[in-house]
Parts: structure tokens; sequence; C-alpha cells
């Protein structure tokens, strides 16, 4: 699997260089700023690009960006940002073509080094990863979920880390028809309409949030 490495860090760069290339990927360009990264990101077309939020010149939000444009261009480029803090603006902003094949992690994930190299993979796949953490920052952000019940806000956030039906029924110790009634329920609650694509599960959370900041 072809990989792009976008980190300005020499260290956490070489790091990512070497450890990926422990678990069978090719890591064919490395790049420290974010200077023409876009227009390198569809040069190259890895099968998965790894970028840091935060590049120089500016260390703003240069590695976003870049991910964005170049997923303009080539629809579904598969992007796993990597952010050293929770930025509800970034994770929004990367979800909301809906093409999938995107992940948000904090920088701290790396060091779970077989969880980092799956959600890799997951993504290359075409799905869609987001850290634990940004969720539960999301959903308690602002008084923004009054109206789903606790269990519906268990529910929402699990979905949001990826998990599937089984997987949350399994982790709350009820049945998938309860989990599918549920989603139904809180889906309605929060007025997204009906959808062949599986990233609304993941998506919801954030819809509710920007409809709520119109």
């Amino acid at each position: 699997m072809r990989v792009l490495i976008a980190e300005d860090q020499a260290l956490l760069r070489d790091g990512l260089t070497r450890m990926l290339t422990a678990y069978g990927f090719d890591v064919v360009a490395t790049v420290a700023d974010g200077t023409g990264l876009a227009e390198r990101l569809v040069e190259v077309r890895p099968d998965i690009a790894v970028v840091d939020v935060r590049l120089p010149p500016t260390f703003t939000d240069e590695g976003l960006r870049a991910a964005i444009a170049a997923r303009q261009r080539v629809h579904g480029l598969p992007v796993l940002v990597l952010s050293q803090y929770v930025e509800r603006l970034y994770a929004r902003e990367l979800l909301a073509d809906r093409a999938g094949a995107v992940g948000y992690l904090l920088k701290d994930r790396v060091g779970d080094v077989r969880q980092f190299v799956a959600a890799l993979r997951q993504v290359a796949a075409g799905g869609t990863v987001i850290d634990p953490d940004v969720v539960t920052r999301l959903l308690h952000s602002r008084d923004a979920l009054t109206e789903l019940t606790p269990r519906e806000q268990d529910v929402l956030r699990l979905m949001a880390e990826g998990h599937s039906n089984a997987a949350v029924a399994e982790k709350l110790v009820i049945t998938e028809k309860s989990v599918s009634n549920l989603i139904n329920a809180l889906f309605a609650k929060l007025g997204l309409p009906p959808s062949t694509s599986h990233h609304r599960r993941v998506l919801a959370v954030l819809a509710y949030l920007d409809d709520r900041d119109r």
C-alpha cells in the first residue's frame, strides 16, 4: 500500500516512515511543509495520505486545506489527518464532502501502533475513522443533544466512532434490533433524512452541530 506522509516534525515523520515500512506499507513520499502539498497529493495519488493539520509556513491549517483541495480534484482520495488538539471546525470541514476515505486522529494515537495501522487500512479501504476523544468532545462541546435520551447518545457516540450495529449492541448489552430502533429514533430527532450512504452514521453528530451553528 503506497503512503504519502506530510509532517513537519522530522522525528515523527521518520518514525512514521520506519513504523509503516515495518508493517508492509510503501512510503513513496514525505513532505515537511504545506507548500505545494495539494499538487503533490494529486501527483502521487497515494493509497493513503497521512497529513498533519498544521504545517509550515504558518502552522495554521495548511495540511487540512491541502487535503481538502486534493480531494476536490481526486474524489475520495484517502486521507488520514493527524492533529495535536480537538478542533471541531477541522473535523467538520474534512468530512463535509461525505465522500468517505477520511480519518481524523489525535497524534497520541500513533503510539498505539496496531490501532493506528488498522485506522490507516480502514481509511484506505474507503471507510471513515474519527478519534473517540474527538467524538466525545464534539458531543459535549455544547448543550446540543438535549433531545436525545442517554441511551441514544451512547449509540450515537459509538456509531461516530465507527462501530457497526452488532458492535454497538455488544458494547451496550442490547439486541441489534434495539440498536436499529435507537438509530432510527435519533436520526429522526436530529432531522437527518434517509440516505444510502453509511457515512450518515459517522456524520450524524456533526450535521446536528452544523444545524445548530447556523
